[in-house]
């Protein structure tokens, strides 16, 4: 079973960048798509950006724009690039299949406060 490690979140300002990244500890190639999703404290899990094997990207429409979501297949890791950051951004991230049919794994929480 593959397990997810993410990483790279921290306290930011408004208008700040933080890049993430999400180790598989399996073939990401096994899957077709990769996401990051993220849930906010009282609120339920949702999907911020999809990327596929063929490196199509879809992003929510809260984050398009800003967001840029990439995979290393070499190295198993996912990306997501967040830029202009904003403090509805707050909530820890996690990445999974679009399904989430994996493991979950802790997350990385990113926090966007002046």
């Amino acid at each position: 079973q593959v397990q997810f490690v993410e990483s790279g979140g921290g306290l930011v300002q408004p208008g700040g960048s933080l890049r993430l990244s999400c180790a598989a500890s399996g073939n990401i190639l096994a899957f077709n798509a990769m996401s990051w999703f993220r849930q906010a404290p009282g609120q339920q899990r949702e999907l911020v950006a999809i990327v596929t094997s063929g490196g199509t990207r879809n992003y929510a429409d809260s984050v398009k724009g800003r967001f840029t979501i990439s995979r290393d297949n070499a190295e198993n890791t996912v990306y997501l690039q967040m830029n202009s950051l904003k403090p509805e951004d707050t909530a820890v991230y996690f990445c999974n299949t679009p399904a989430g049919s994996l493991v979950w794994g802790q997350g990385t929480q990113v926090t966007v406060s002046s």
